[in-house]
């Protein structure tokens, strides 16, 4: 089928936007509005670091293979994106200057941004910049010997400082580092005129750059900043050297190609020239920005009244009876599914801080890719295994940018005595599944854990996801298979294991989607009800898109919730006008993977680990599971619906990929507060 995909960069900057979309509503608390912007630049930074080196290698493919593969030429690549961030970055600046910093007087906060301090401020930016600031100040002479090994580092800031050597006649350039990543960001001064004071390192710095330049005329200073490549070349071994291997990767990660420099606006074209000729950047890769950069920062600003956030909602406890203190006696009575972060998280907790402890466990199996900094889960496997269990953790090193935190666990696990697995170099481990082997009188009980999102506490406060307990036999013997499986390390061989509780790339994963859309299919062929509800954060793989495409032409209604990249393009006339793609950007992350094929009693509902992209469904070892238990079923059918009744903070994506609020006459819906009233007002019937 020769159907038409959109390109997957174009739409994840389209996903950016959305999040701008928030920034700029008025109905969002002020402070929010602030983190909107921080997550905006955020995500632009890691686009360049992660995605725009790869636009640049595609666009290096000859024209045949851009053809086959519906990508654009590279001259349309660039030039949408470039275009495409540009008005971007002017509506950001417009939001921050024109609606948030005056609304942020009004609210008694003066932050300084592009503006002249108060001059009674002096004395104050002065003490603390030579108490607090300069001793981090590191100047570099450019052209100098002493600077020809300098690299900027990635993400960091400096100022390019030009100076006037009035004695000599003589022009020098100097980069002057902002110490942000050491030092905050952010400076409360003293109230002035009943207002707050808030100021950027950035200008303490500028206001006594003749502390550092004593003597010296200071012609011209401009903010710039560089991102680099960020992508890990493939390890060639996958035992313990891996993990020394990939701590030199992550060095040389901080100083690869640069991918982007971004420069104070007004920065004269000489000026850019000489910083392309010393640093090696082609200009094509110069971006105009504002005075300041790094403005993911903005997710720090200093706060002064609570009432410029959303509300802070108390996580539900579910099942209550977790509260007693037996998550595992609760188990063996039901299945549980919880909603995060709608739900608390203490069952997920308590199941790995039982195991912990409890002196009829015997082993304890998990996949970790993404832990917390200060990881409870992680202290709970090694307080088990010094308790004498045998605690097996198959941890993905390479997690992009937890690689770091990865290594620091990894070895602090391995020195507890807990058999620590690696994963290929060529596939990465992205399942968030445990399994708990429990002794009951002379028989062992199997109690599992299958997640859609990380064993993290911390993200579990914030990002949607989902987490089934249950001790289903069929279910916990395939995850035990499954985790021999990896212990082997051997490449994956579909025809030695085969499941058929679980749904897992590189075995099966693909097949059972597609039998569930065909199935659909042959509905619609009967004139019977056909019905597709796919929640996902990421649509790219094109065999899944045409598969969804010829649902649509066979009459299938298709229904999805994408986070982020869709590269299927929906309401086409004779190709996908009966699929309908909405986007969700809340308070909190959209996070959650469901698939629901069917509209009624028979209707299969599934949850897991993974997106619809080729690097999920071929080239990682993910996990989903159909639900059992009818109520469970229910649970995430309803969860789906409610949100695609969303008309509060969903947009509808339109054929020409744009994306359009939903306005309608009927009753305000905005599905994250709703999910939370409902569970709150089941939990309240236990």
């Amino acid at each position: 089928m020769n159907s038409i995909l959109y390109n997957r960069d174009l739409s994840w900057l389209g996903f950016n936007d959305r999040v701008l979309q928030e920034a700029a509503d008025n109905d969002v608390p002020l402070y929010e509005r602030l983190k909107f912007l921080s997550i905006f630049s955020s995500n632009l930074d890691e686009f360049f670091r992660v995605r725009y080196p790869s636009v640049v290698a595609l666009s290096n493919l000859d024209k045949k293979t851009i053809k086959k593969e519906h990508l654009l030429t590279k001259e349309d690549v660039i030039k949408k994106i470039h275009e495409f961030i540009k008005k971007q970055l002017e509506q950001f600046g417009a939001i921050l200057n024109g609606e948030l910093i005056p609304a942020l007087k009004d609210a008694n906060v003066q932050f300084y941004y592009n503006q002249s301090i108060d001059h009674r401020l002096k004395e104050e930016i002065t003490e603390l910049f030579l108490s607090q600031v300069l001793s981090f100040i590191q100047p570099v002479f450019l052209g100098m010997e002493k600077a020809n090994n300098f690299l900027p580092e990635n993400g960091k800031l400096y100022l390019i400082v030009t100076l006037h050597n009035t004695d000599k006649e003589t022009i020098s350039h100097v980069m002057v580092n902002i110490p942000s990543d050491k030092l905050n960001r952010f400076y409360v001064l003293e109230p002035l005129d009943g207002l707050e004071q808030v100021v950027f390192i950035d200008d303490l710095i500028r206001e006594n750059l003749s502390i550092i330049f004593p003597g010296q005329v200071i012609q011209s200073v401009y903010s710039i900043k560089f991102n680099r490549d960020a992508s890990l070349p493939a390890a060639d071994e996958y035992n313990y050297r891996l993990l020394d291997k990939l701590e030199k990767m992550l060095g040389e990660r901080e100083i690869g190609e640069a991918t982007r420099l971004l420069y104070e606006k007004g920065m004269p074209g000489n000026l850019q020239m000489y910083l392309a000729q010393i640093f090696h950047i082609d200009p094509s890769d110069f971006f105009e920005g504002g005075r300041y950069h790094n403005l993911k920062d903005l997710f720090s600003f200093p706060g002064f009244d609570k009432t410029l956030y959303y509300a802070k909602q108390k996580p539900i406890l579910y099942p209550q009876a977790t509260a007693n203190g037996d998550i595992f006696k609760l188990m063996l009575q039901k299945d549980i599914l919880l909603h995060l972060p709608y739900h608390s998280y203490t069952p997920v907790l308590s199941f790995f801080n039982q195991a912990a402890v409890d002196v009829d466990v015997t082993e304890i199996y998990i996949t970790l890719y993404r832990v917390a900094a200060e990881s409870h889960i992680v202290n709970a496997l090694i307080s088990a295994a010094k308790n004498g269990k045998k605690v097996t953790a198959f941890i993905e090193l390479k997690a992009r940018f937890d690689e770091a935190n990865n290594i620091k666990w990894s070895r602090v696990m391995k020195d507890a005595g807990i058999r620590l697995i690696y994963s290929q170099p060529t596939i990465k481990v992205h399942s968030k599944i445990a399994l708990v082997t429990k002794r009951d009188g002379k028989n062992n009980v199997n109690y599992a854990l299958l997640c859609t999102g990380n064993f993290n506490e911390s993200t579990a406060s914030f990002y949607t996801d989902h987490v089934l307990l249950t001790v289903d036999k069929k279910i916990c013997r395939e995850l035990q298979l499954l985790f021999i499986h990896l212990k082997k390390k051997r490449k994956s061989s579909p025809g030695k294991i085969e499941f058929k509780q679980l749904y897992v790339s590189q075995f099966n994963i693909i097949d059972e989607f597609e039998k569930h859309i065909d199935d659909e299919i042959k509905k619609a062929q009967k004139g019977l009800p056909a019905l597709i509800r796919i929640k996902v954060n990421n649509l790219e793989e094109s065999y899944m898109i045409n598969l969804l495409y010829k649902a649509s032409q066979a009459g299938v209604e298709v229904r999805l919730i994408v986070r982020s990249i869709c590269c299927l393009i929906p309401g086409k006339e004779e190709m996908s006008e009966n699929i309908i793609v909405k986007r969700i950007v809340d308070k909190f992350l959209e996070h959650t993977r469901l698939f629901i094929f069917g509209a009624g009693e028979d209707a299969v509902a599934i949850m897991g680990s993974s997106d619809l992209m080729t690097r999920n469904l071929r080239n990682r070892i993910e996990v989903c599971v159909p639900l059992k238990d009818e109520d469970c079923k229910q649970q995430i059918i309803d969860y789906f619906d409610l949100q695609w009744q969303d008309n509060t903070k969903a947009t509808m994506l339109q054929p020409d990929m744009s994306q359009e609020k939903i306005v309608n006459d009927k009753m305000p819906v905005r599905s994250q507060q709703a999910q939370y009233n409902l569970l709150k007002e089941i939990a309240g019937h236990e």
